[in-house]
């Protein structure tokens, strides 16, 4: 029997545009429910911007956060990891050594910092992901503790970028999800261990989970799931992990296929 269903955010549950059908959800929504299964937003985003995007039920969804280093819910955080100041700042100077069109986002407690002089059009890019956004003129300003540091390259290097973080493996969690993103966690934090802390919580099996996923990032998340569904549009790696492939991104296939399988459940 199905308890937790966990779907990845931008490529898997949201459409093309960033979105997804409300009222199709509404429905979804009710028949988890009624099913009496919980239902978890797993994402790179900041934890108030998926609030932002599900508004009144987000105070019901169960949030794995900010690159899976917050587990919040009702307002409140469950789970939450840290990369020290030091740490953080070394990884950022080197960030900035290699290259200096990617943005770097330094995730706080406080917001999304990034540095002041991007370009507004990419400064609105991380608004999407982000609802908290800080700007400064130097990172060295910055004093607390680290959530994540994140790396936007529009121009897909991240590939290339990804073995000049090779000092760090020992303190940090990398992972390249797609070209133009990377993803700096705590040491052996990512989705997959976040989501065990999460059924941890909710005293619920991986044979009792239902995940859907399509990037590199989703690999430890759906490994989790009995009930695993890669996108149709994901990467090769990606729908081979998997134990299914479901519809797209674009077909609100995420909610058909969890309608579908509550109905046989049922």
């Amino acid at each position: 029997m199905i308890k937790l269903i966990i779907t990845d955010l931008d490529g898997t549950f949201l459409n093309s545009q960033g979105d997804y059908d409300r009222d199709l959800f509404a429905k979804t929504w009710a028949n988890m429910v009624s099913h009496g299964v919980h239902f978890a937003a797993c994402t790179g985003k900041q934890c108030e911007r998926v609030e932002e995007l599900f508004g009144e039920l987000s105070k019901d969804i169960w949030i794995v956060g900010d690159s899976a280093t917050r587990i919040k819910h009702k307002g409140n955080f469950a789970f939450q990891s840290l990369i020290d100041n030091a740490t953080g700042k070394a990884i950022i100077n080197t960030l900035e050594e290699v290259s200096s069109t990617h943005v770097i986002i330094a995730c706080t407690s406080e917001g999304a910092i990034v540095r002041s002089d991007v370009p507004q059009h990419l400064k609105d890019k991380v608004r999407r992901s982000y609802a908290r956004m800080i700007e400064t003129v130097d990172f060295d300003r910055v004093d607390s503790d680290f959530v994540k540091i994140t790396v936007f390259d529009e121009e897909e290097n991240c590939p290339q970028t990804r073995p000049h973080l090779s000092p760090f493996e020992d303190d940090v969690y990398i992972v390249v999800s797609e070209a133009s993103w990377i993803d700096i966690a705590g040491y052996g934090v990512h989705k997959g261990s976040t989501v065990q802390k999460l059924q941890e919580i909710l005293n619920v099996s991986p044979a009792e989970t239902m995940a859907f996923g399509d990037g590199y990032n989703d690999l430890e998340l759906l490994a989790q799931a009995e009930y695993s569904f890669a996108m149709r549009n994901a990467f090769e790696e990606v729908k081979h992990a998997a134990r299914f492939v479901t519809g797209t991104n674009d077909d609100s296939a995420v909610m058909e296929t969890i309608n579908r399988l509550l109905a046989l459940q049922s």
